[in-house]
């Protein structure tokens, strides 16, 4: 029945891993534990069991609580379209796209949905622990804030405020936010945590008395870095990090503007025998990459126009022509057709867009929004596949009969009649150890055995430990309650 809110000084501070961490930890304590972001900006989202999607931080998290991911662990998700619109998701849903002046209007009215999810998941557990987004010192966003304190203040949860340390300034981050808040928002605050340091913490014993003598506010630990952070999944596009190795096969992934559901990257970047890259606007597709992934996409035509303004299109038919693997997923899939269609405008302007032309199909979009788990069985292995689709749009073509698997005895997905070229509906495929060592087979490359699914487990595990090591955990749930 309590509940705690962790709010940053500032974007990516880490409160996603901190949330989970503490997750974990609150449940080996034997606490039932559940997450909780009232607003979420991500195109990386989680399928949950009630049929909606979430934010895939709040998805981990809920991992780490041994909860399956639900609609309420995240009321409202913004799923960015464009640099100045987005996709509203509530409580699982798409209600509209709108402008960023047409959501500030939009949020008073969201704050019953967040209360309402947020009152039922208290209800169910013995406690919540829930995270912010962005900062509270963002005192221009204040007015019908649903994000940090509009949400504290109405729900009556404490606030700790996370600063990192490893960007630098991290006093100058806890006193500045304290500077700006009015009384009633500065009184919600009820302590603070360094985190992301590296070194010896007790040499940052002046500053963190400084802070709390500046500040009143109560200490509640210095994190030192979490050095295996890179095992669970990542938040972000921007988290996304290529792992460099010697040897072995190299797989390279488009960094697509509006990039999307990117998390079919985390087991690959894992595996031992592999080299992956992220590519960023500008740099080519190396000449001896043996695959590319054509990853998912919030606006495929959009994205479509920003992979050929990289020049990827030329490279692409490049590494097709020296024997080169290509593997599309979602919209990657849909780009490597001979063309998109959107009559609707859908995801944008209406029109069509010719497509790379590396497979022989055609995509058209459609209102209807699939939005599943899936089961499926590789064709090419006979293997199960447990995955899931988050897509609208439907692909037809003369390469659909070549599926690249079956879901309830309908084709999924197709390939290329030379064999090269493979696109997919299908997310979350290389989570499963058995399909991921077949596929890399096929690659020319051999699986390391890792156990991706025990991996992250095991990282939460050891994530709790390590807040419990240097974290006044016991206040941290006085707090709380």
């Amino acid at each position: 029945m309590t509940a705690l809110m962790f709010q940053g000084t500032g974007s990516n501070v880490g409160k996603s891993v901190l949330v989970a961490g503490l997750c974990r930890a609150l449940r080996l304590r034997g606490l039932s534990v559940a997450p909780f972001k009232p607003q979420n900006m991500s195109n990386n989202a989680a399928v949950t069991e009630n049929g909606g999607e979430i934010g895939r931080a709040q998805a981990l998290q809920a991992k780490a609580c041994g909860l399956a991911p639900h609609t309420d662990m995240n009321p409202v998700l913004l799923k960015p379209e464009t640099d100045i619109g987005a996709q509203v998701v509530v409580q699982g849903r798409r209600v509209a796209t709108v402008r960023a002046r047409e959501y500030a209007r939009l949020k008073p009215e969201l704050m019953g949905a967040v209360l309402e999810s947020f009152e039922r998941l208290r209800a169910a557990h013995d406690i919540v622990l829930v995270e912010g987004a962005g900062s509270p010192a963002e005192v221009n966003l204040r007015p019908g804030d649903i994000a940090n304190m509009g949400f504290a203040v109405a729900a009556n949860v404490p606030v700790c405020l996370v600063g990192d340390i490893d960007r630098g300034g991290v006093i100058a981050q806890m006193v500045g936010t304290f500077e700006v808040l009015d009384a009633t928002d500065c009184e919600r605050v009820s302590g603070f945590i360094i985190n992301k340091f590296r070194g010896d913490p007790n040499l940052f014993t002046d500053g963190y008395d400084l802070i709390a003598e500046r500040t009143g506010w109560p200490g509640f630990g210095v994190l030192p870095w979490f050095p295996d952070a890179w095992k669970l999944p990542a938040e972000d596009a921007l988290d996304i990090a290529g792992v460099a190795r010697e040897g072995g096969k190299k797989v390279v992934c488009l960094g697509l503007s509006r990039i999307a559901n990117f998390d079919d990257l985390d087991p690959l970047s894992q595996e031992p025998g592999l080299s992956v890259e992220v590519l960023r606007a500008g740099q080519p597709i190396p000449g001896n990459a043996d695959l590319v992934i054509l990853p998912g996409s919030k606006s495929t035509r959009g994205d479509l126009d920003f992979l050929r303004a990289q020049g990827w299109d030329v490279d692409l038919v490049a590494h097709h022509r020296r024997g080169g693997r290509v593997l599309g997923i979602c919209g990657g899939y849909q780009m490597l057709g001979r063309a998109i269609h959107d009559p609707d405008g859908i995801e944008g302007p209406a029109g069509s867009s010719p497509g790379l032309g590396l497979l022989d199909v055609e995509t058209v979009m459609t209102g209807d929004k699939r939005l599943t788990s899936t089961r499926a069985r590789h064709m090419a292995s006979g293997l199960e596949i447990d995955g899931y689709e988050i897509h609208i749009g439907r692909t037809e073509g003369p390469d659909r009969d070549r599926p690249f698997a079956n879901v309830a005895d309908r084709p999924e997905g197709a390939i290329s009649a030379d064999g090269q070229v493979t696109g997919s509906y299908l997310h979350g495929m290389f989570r499963d150890d058995a399909f991921r060592a077949a596929f890399l087979r096929e690659l020319g490359a051999e699986s390391g055995g890792l156990a991706y699914g025990a991996g992250v487990e095991a990282a939460l595990d050891d994530l709790a430990t390590h807040l419990e090591t240097h974290l006044d955990v016991d206040g941290l749930i006085a707090l709380a309650g």
